[in-house]
């Protein structure tokens, strides 16, 4: 019988998605004076290039990068995470109420990373208040590795190196949860 223990604290980041009039230093000290000190910022991207998703709502040449804070997170905050995420996105809203910025928080652990979202689909799992979680990467063979639903710019080489480097950090927050060993691997009970 598995014996139940609280999840290990995990990385917490944010996905920002923003229209080219929005500075990134503006957003990340909204963020900052939310959520603490961001220690760690990916290069950005062009998200116009993988999908034109937001293009009706927020308008063309939108670029993306990954934000890192400092203080980790428990798994079991995020759905509170994404609603406050929802409400710091209506601070950049046009005058019609378009939104400018999206932010998708979710967090990195050694295994994986999880996204959180209000949409439902197979692959995500209802967690409470109109939250749902999905694994978008999982951590296999010394990498981080998309699975079929993974949106193609977290397919970015570049995305998952910059991952791959906050893993030593990730590895550090699991094992400091009751000196639990995280496991690694994907052997099969016998």
């Amino acid at each position: 019988m598995g014996i139940p223990h609280p999840a290990p604290p995990a990385l917490f980041l944010v996905a920002v998605t923003a229209a080219p009039a929005i500075r990134q230093e503006d957003i990340n000290e909204v963020l900052a004076g939310r959520w603490g000190e961001v220690v760690g910022e990916s290069a950005a991207y062009q998200f116009d290039a993988f999908t034109d998703y937001y293009a009706e709502e927020m308008g063309s040449a939108l670029v993306k990068r990954l934000v890192v804070f400092r203080e980790p997170i428990s798994p079991d905050a995020l759905p509170a995470l994404k609603l406050a995420s929802n409400a710091l996105e209506s601070s950049w809203a046009d005058d019609g109420g378009r939104r400018r910025v999206n932010l998708d928080p979710g967090y990195l652990t050694p295994l994986s990373l999880v996204l959180a979202s209000t949409k439902p689909a197979a692959h995500r799992i209802y967690l409470r208040d109109g939250i749902y979680a999905e694994i978008t990467l999982r951590y296999e063979r010394g990498a981080y590795a998309p699975n079929p639903w993974t949106y193609p710019d977290y397919r970015q080489p570049m995305v998952l190196e910059f991952l791959a480097g906050w893993r030593a950090k990730a590895l550090e927050l699991a094992h400091t949860a009751d000196g639990l060993p995280v496991r690694h691997d994907r052997r099969r009970r016998g």
